[in-house]
């Protein structure tokens, strides 16, 4: 992809659980991602730190992981987005705060590797930095459209399938809330 000029987008899933994933980690940072999106803990883990979580849950807070996503950022190049209740993205040099999103996703599986997706179609179209905040942003805004009508993770699940597609450029700059860190 880098060969190419393509943007790819490493998403380090339960990075710090093991030895051997650790490893793959290092060899896939080598390969130099336009992008990294994680959870506290495997943002923590991937940039060398200690880190308090397990498998690919989160048990550090985002504020903890903000200096080493700096550090990760400006070392490997890549934008660095640490998810979890405020997002923090970060190139290295300017860091910004998301601050969309509701309770109700984190307990819906699969939605952090859903959202590495819609960060890598978003950095096809723009600069990485700004691509990662407006994706963060937009995926964020479409939970809280999807939460004001559902009644559990199953039925958010639909409405938020369904607020992805049909959310327009006006309603994510109305809704988004993305502040300079």
């Amino acid at each position: 992809a880098v060969a190419q000029g393509k943007p790819w987008v490493l998403d380090p899933v339960a990075v710090g659980a093991t030895a051997l994933r650790r490893e793959a980690g290092a060899r896939l940072l080598a390969l130099r991602p336009t992008a990294i999106r994680g959870n506290a803990s495997e943002i923590l883990a991937l940039s060398g730190a200690l880190a308090q979580g397990r498998g690919a849950d989160a048990a550090d807070a985002v504020a903890a992981a903000e200096a080493g996503a700096r550090d990760l950022a400006a070392r490997t190049g890549a934008v660095v987005a640490v998810t979890g209740s405020v997002d923090f993205v970060t190139d290295g040099a300017r860091a910004v705060r998301i601050a969309n999103g509701d309770p109700i996703m984190p307990r819906v599986t699969a939605l952090g590797c859903a959202l590495t997706g819609v960060v890598a179609a978003f950095a096809a179209v723009a600069p990485a930095f700004e691509a990662t905040a407006s994706a963060l942003a937009y995926y964020g805004a479409a939970g809280e459209a999807a939460a004001r009508t559902a009644q559990g993770p199953g039925s958010f699940q639909v409405a938020f399938l369904d607020e992805l597609h049909a959310m327009t450029g006006e309603e994510l700059d109305a809704m988004a809330r993305i502040a300079p860190a």
